[in-house]
């Protein structure tokens, strides 16, 4: 498809989701700007980013890209199409030169501002060089008598001169752009401030070019603020300078996260190894991963062993067994033997790929309390621009001294600039699920933050996410005349074909004890049980309860033997064939290492633990006892219809609840949940439907999770907390008189750079 034709490329019926670039923004009026803009289309939607530079934007059926593109482009910015894969789109160094990648498809293909509103360290380090350099000069002239000479005035109106105009460039730029749209944003209040400070002392100087004739001698103060001119672009420029350095630092988590793949990999090719670049991997190749290289893509290995390196995607320091059969994600690394891997996926579909893409989609989104921020900076500079006038006309009025007037107007605008409150939330949202994915979380949308704050109960599924899941079988029980051999034999070949823990555990032992008969006419019933025809047999293997469904009648003796297996703490799974009960298979699991503390540190965050489980009363009463979970918080007996019921029920008491689950039962409880978390070692769809997903199998990153979410979306509301209170502070001051601009520009600057550095200490999160 051509550039044209994704241009005017309209929707199939349904709305569709349309990502932008836009260039140009640099503050939180500039957001509100064009999200306004665009909400005023009919259908529209849409959701603007500002460190990342982007939107997203609903857009209904019959509107084309060009439409939105050309509305974002008339309110004075530069759009463009994302059209590039967003999973595998990263952030560029400041430094890195614009150039167009030849790579796959898939390549990333971004702009170099990508990170850094109102200009890259790069571009802003030779202006802020250059208002250094002749500021310090103007600065020490201006303040220190005896450092003046006579006619410094000139000089140092000379020296200002290209601080206000070329290093000042990018406020100026911003302002007139705006302007011409008859908007305004912090760029507006910088440009009339500055340069009203240098028009006034220019027209003074003017008006008695003697004014400094006599130097250090001269009476009083000369009412000059080219100092201030120069002062202000140079602390803002500075300003803005670590802060493109300190987000750009924000986003090398995900930076490093999508540079995590292997760049090569060593294919099989008619016997012979040829070495290709990864991106050209083929679903279904087969490639070789020797000791210490990264595997290459997510696969199947079909020979070898090895142990695991899996820390760079699930968080986990201990490496992970793998042999024949067993599967493999890219970017992990081999630290042992020498494997053959069948490619599986490949592309934007890896699970690198995808966590790339849940992480930048986090960052896109926006949290329900940055809307805050967003409706008052949409008033904010109208406001500002009309008080720094009163402010002035009432000094005049009631002091008649048009310097004090002028000077404390001029701080009204300088240190109003509302740029801390554009960042306040999206620093700390970009740092915060970048460190998330570090850690092997994925936060899925930014609206998931706010959740964790009000979570206060947690229930957790048993099998695989408490326990290891990995159950073995103990014992066969036998109920009829078939030897314990046959019902093993009969119930690992039926089982085989599903894709629950217990139903692998069946199977593997099974087939350690002989070859297993051919099945036909599968069918599973999540948290029943499953059925097939074998050997001419209809065999059936699950719960009691889906047994009597299905016309199997238990008799006393059979509920006997099943109460002391659950005595002995076993799970048992009925055989029956043909309509009668063949046995019982017992199987045992065994409690994950770390559990314990895990639920201990749940209850630490406030959470309510609540053990939920498929399993008889009396296994889930001895793990819960194990872990530290009361006899009054464990459901067991719930199949997944009952687990859902058991969310709602929670939940109609006032709960508000999260839910941890792996298996493709607890997909519908996970949906259900307030927050739904899947463990990453579960099914797609159980990670689908959830909120959060952690990428290893342990429960303490489920912890880990809550406390980072809730960190992050503490550190934002501590981000706003200041830029609010230091507008609503310093705008009276400055008001009052009582705010000189220079340090009025030093403060707004300072304001920046410590929302932003406030942010980063996200980053040594868990260290």
């Amino acid at each position: 498809m051509s550039a044209s034709d994704i241009l005017t490329q309209t929707a199939t019926p349904g709305p569709r989701m349309v990502e932008l670039d836009i260039e140009g923004m640099t503050c939180a009026s500039c957001v509100s700007r064009v999200e306004r803009k665009l909400g005023k289309l009919e259908g529209v939607s849409a959701s603007v980013n500002l460190p990342l530079e982007t939107a997203q934007v609903t857009v209904p059926a019959g509107m084309s890209n060009q439409q939105i593109i050309d509305t974002v482009n008339a309110t004075g910015y530069k759009a463009r199409l994302k059209n590039v894969p967003a999973a595998t789109s990263m952030p560029k160094h400041d430094a890195e030169p614009h150039h167009e990648h030849d790579a796959h498809p898939g390549a990333a293909q971004e702009h170099t501002d990508h990170m850094a509103h109102g200009g890259t360290a790069a571009t802003l380090r030779p202006r802020l060089i250059l208002a250094a350099i002749l500021t310090i000069p103007v600065f020490l002239i201006s303040m220190f008598p005896a450092l003046q000479f006579p006619h410094w005035g000139w000089v140092v109106g000379a020296l200002t001169l290209p601080v206000v105009t070329w290093s000042a460039w990018p406020f100026h730029r911003a302002a007139a752009i705006n302007a011409r749209h008859f908007a305004s944003t912090m760029d507006t209040l910088v440009s009339i401030g500055v340069s009203a400070a240098f028009a006034f002392s220019t027209v003074t100087m003017v008006m008695d070019p003697m004014l400094t004739a006599h130097g250090a001698h001269m009476s009083g103060h000369a009412p000059l603020y080219f100092e201030v001119s120069a002062v202000v672009v140079t602390f803002l420029l500075l300003g803005r300078y670590l802060e493109a350095k300190a987000k750009a630092r924000a986003g090398d988590a995900l930076k490093a996260l999508l540079s995590l793949g292997a760049k090569e990999a060593t294919v099989l090719r008619d016997g012979v190894e040829v070495k290709i670049p990864a991106d050209q991997l083929a679903v279904d190749e087969i490639f070789v991963v020797r000791p210490g290289e990264k595997i290459a893509t997510d696969g199947i290995v079909t020979s070898g062993t090895s142990a695991v390196d899996t820390s760079l995607i699930t968080g986990e320091s201990l490496p992970v067994d793998v042999t024949v059969d067993d599967g493999v994600t890219g970017a992990t690394i081999n630290t042992s033997g020498r494997l053959l891997v069948r490619a599986t996926r490949v592309g934007a579909e890896t699970t690198l790929a995808q966590m790339g893409k849940l992480v930048s989609a986090a960052q896109a989104g926006k949290a329900p309390i940055a809307r805050l921020a967003d409706r008052i900076s949409a008033v904010f500079v109208p406001i500002v621009l009309v008080i720094a006038v009163i402010t002035f006309a009432l000094w005049l009025i009631f002091s008649g001294d048009i310097q004090a007037a002028f000077t404390a107007a001029v701080a009204v605008l300088i240190i109003a600039c509302p740029c801390a409150l554009g960042l306040a939330t999206p620093v700390g949202l970009l740092t915060g699920t970048g460190r998330a994915a570090q850690l092997g979380i994925l936060i899925k949308g930014p609206q998931v933050l706010e959740d964790t704050r009000t979570v206060d109960t947690i229930l957790l599924d048993k099998t695989g996410t408490v326990t290891e899941g990995k159950l073995s079988v103990v014992d066969v029980v036998t109920l009829a005349q078939m030897p314990a051999n046959e019902v093993l034999r009969l119930a690992g070949a039926v089982e085989s074909h599903s894709e629950h823990p217990i139903a692998h555990a069946i199977a593997e032992h099974a087939r350690t004890q002989g070859e297993m008969p051919q099945v036909e006419d599968f069918t599973s019933a999540p948290g029943g049980g499953v059925r097939a025809l074998i050997e001419g047999s209809t065999v059936l293997a699950g719960r009691a309860g889906w047994l009597e469904e299905n016309g199997v009648e238990l008799s006393d003796a059979d509920r006997k033997a099943l109460v002391t297996q659950q005595q002995r703490g076993t799970t048992a799974i009925w055989v029956a064939v043909d309509g009668q009960a063949a046995g019982l298979i017992a199987l045992k699991d065994t409690i994950k290492a770390g559990s314990v503390e895990a639920i201990a540190r749940l209850k630490e965050l406030g959470l309510r633990p609540i053990l939920l489980t498929g399993d008889n009363a009396a296994v889930a009463a001895q793990v819960a006892a194990i872990v530290g979970i009361p006899p009054a918080d464990v459901f067991a007996d719930v199949l997944p219809e009952g687990k859902v019921e058991a969310v709602k029920k929670l939940q109609a008491a006032g709960a508000t609840v999260a839910m941890a689950g792996d298996g493709v039962n607890d997909a519908a409880a996970l949906a259900q949940a307030d927050l739904g978390i899947a463990m990453g070692s579960g099914t797609d769809v159980a990670i689908e439907a959830a909120d959060l997903t952690v990428m290893g199998n342990d429960l303490g990153q489920v912890a880990t999770a809550i406390a980072l979410s809730r960190k992050t979306l503490g550190t934002i509301k501590t981000n706003l907390f200041w830029a609010f209170f230091y507008n609503a502070i310093g705008i009276p001051v400055a008001a009052l008189g009582l705010l000189n601009p220079m340090i009025a520009g030093a403060a707004m600057a300072a304001s920046s750079v410590l929302v932003v550095a406030n942010s980063l200490r996200l980053r040594r999160f868990g260290k």
